[in-house]
């Protein structure tokens, strides 16, 4: 099965936010190119919020570029063989965490949103990732720093889009 194929089928099976999760489909039939970053017109990407649910705490990333806390994502690559793949990998390489795992239920949100040109927004399909105990992280070349915190904190350094991702993935838990 094809990345494109992956996303679509993800897609149609996850339940809620209908409307925006039609927005996503009707992007992919519109652009058999939607799932890579060369796609102008938007494209998918994955992204996961790792989670250490024992001790109440989410690791956020400060973004290079954005120069904002974010969970771990990023694009799509040739080799990942599912969004769920990316998503894990993006969030293993952008952490440094070993042996993350993803919450079962597949995506926990869909979030678009608008990026700097030349592309116009990402169609962003966002996990949660599950630390392991004892779990050691390291700063990738994407990050400026990166961080654990409560999740009572999250709201006062990251925007509504990471509150929301927060939110929901506390209801899957």
């Amino acid at each position: 099965m094809s990345l494109y194929d992956d996303a679509v089928l993800v897609l149609k099976g996850y339940e809620g936010q209908d409307v925006l999760r039609q927005a996503y489909l009707d992007h992919l039939a519109a652009h058999p190119d939607g799932m890579w970053k060369a796609c102008h017109a938007g494209h998918v990407t994955a992204s996961a919020l790792v989670i250490d649910p024992e001790r109440g705490r989410v690791l956020l990333t400060l973004h290079k570029k954005l120069r904002m806390w974010l969970q771990m994502g990023g694009h799509c690559e040739p080799g990942d063989a599912s969004l769920a793949a990316a998503a894990l990998r993006e969030a293993t390489e952008e952490s440094g965490v070993f042996g993350l795992t993803l919450l079962p239920g597949g995506p926990v949100r869909l979030d678009r949103h608008p990026i700097p040109a030349p592309c116009h927004c990402h169609y962003d399909v966002q996990y949660a990732a599950l630390a392991p105990a004892g779990a050691e992280h390291a700063i990738s070349d994407e990050s400026l720093d990166l961080r654990w915190f409560a999740y009572e904190e999250v709201a006062d350094v990251a925007d509504e889009s990471v509150v929301r991702l927060l939110a929901a993935a506390r209801a899957r838990l």
